[in-house]
């Protein structure tokens, strides 16, 4: 009982400071809110002097997000590079990059054109399953990364057989070639099939695109293509395909960061691109276009 005589008091003191403040000409009704609870006085008859009361108690709404989100679609555009840690010294003579009586290739025939070296991932599909009141989560997915590395040189790329472009003459294994030409367009194309897995840490789970997040993990790629594409005066556009000793599998570390509704990743292999010889740790960086 006292507790209502309490509540009822508050309640009148609302309503006669509200009166005192209602010199508007508002007289259709005015509203109260005190915490959770809403005071709604309706106007009535007798020019508004005869009014209803309707108290109503009641929690805000928040959006709760679901402890399972799928995000379809994902793109990344970005730079794609690698760190040679070739030793050109005591590259394996017979094989790749240093064939028995040809020139031996050095760490200058593979130099990139950074700015024109990219990388584009179109994920399929990227979930976040909720473990800790969704502020940290687990974060999976499947897509394509797609790695495009151009070269400053005019170095070749050739899969088993006889090279038709003299003085050259080689008819066993993969190799690389200095070429005689000046190529306009010089690239190796590498595509995996990845499926990614991070542990993402978010300060704002209720609304999207606001506050930091941040994601780390590894990635699981398989090569199912690649192809050295040139294009020059002399022989046009050409697309050499073959195995050129690239690893099947592919193993990186990879981050995520979100500043907002910007977001930003980047991947690292600690394991050369080549099974043998040539040792390239190859690394993306660059935008993710994603709701989260």
């Amino acid at each position: 009982m006292k507790k209502f005589t309490s509540m009822m008091a508050v309640v009148l003191l609302c309503l006669s400071a509200s009166a005192q403040k209602d010199s508007t000409g508002n007289k259709s009704g005015d509203t109260i809110r005190i915490g959770n609870i809403v005071i709604v006085k309706k106007g009535g008859k007798n020019g508004g002097r005869d009014r209803d009361m309707d108290i109503r108690i009641g929690r805000k709404r928040r959006n709760n997000p679901s402890n399972i989100s799928t995000n379809w679609w994902i793109v990344d555009l970005g730079f794609a590079n690698y760190n040679d840690n070739t030793n050109y010294a005591n590259v394996p003579s017979g094989y790749f990059a240093n064939r028995p009586g040809q020139p031996a290739l050095g760490a200058n025939d593979f130099k990139l054109r950074a700015g024109k070296s990219v990388n584009v991932n179109i994920w399929f599909f990227m979930q976040r399953l909720n473990l800790i009141k969704h502020h940290v989560n687990l974060k999976y997915g499947l897509g394509l990364e797609l790695n495009n590395y151009r070269f400053k040189s005019n170095i070749s790329f050739r899969e088993s057989g006889a090279n038709p472009y003299p003085p050259y003459n080689v008819n066993s294994g993969p190799f690389i070639l200095r070429d005689s030409l000046a190529f306009v367009k010089n690239k190796l194309a590498a595509d995996y099939l990845t499926v990614p897995i991070m542990l993402n840490f978010t300060t704002n789970p209720v609304y999207k695109g606001r506050g930091l997040s941040f994601s780390a993990g590894i990635s699981a790629g398989y090569l199912y293509s690649q192809r050295n594409k040139q294009k020059s005066g002399e022989r046009g556009k050409q697309k050499n395909k073959g195995d050129y000793d690239l690893e099947r599998f592919k193993i990186s570390y990879i981050a995520e960061l979100g500043l907002g509704p910007v977001r930003f990743y980047g991947s690292y292999s600690p394991k050369s691109m080549f099974s043998n010889g040539l040792d390239f740790k190859p690394y993306n960086i660059g935008i993710r276009l994603s709701n989260w």
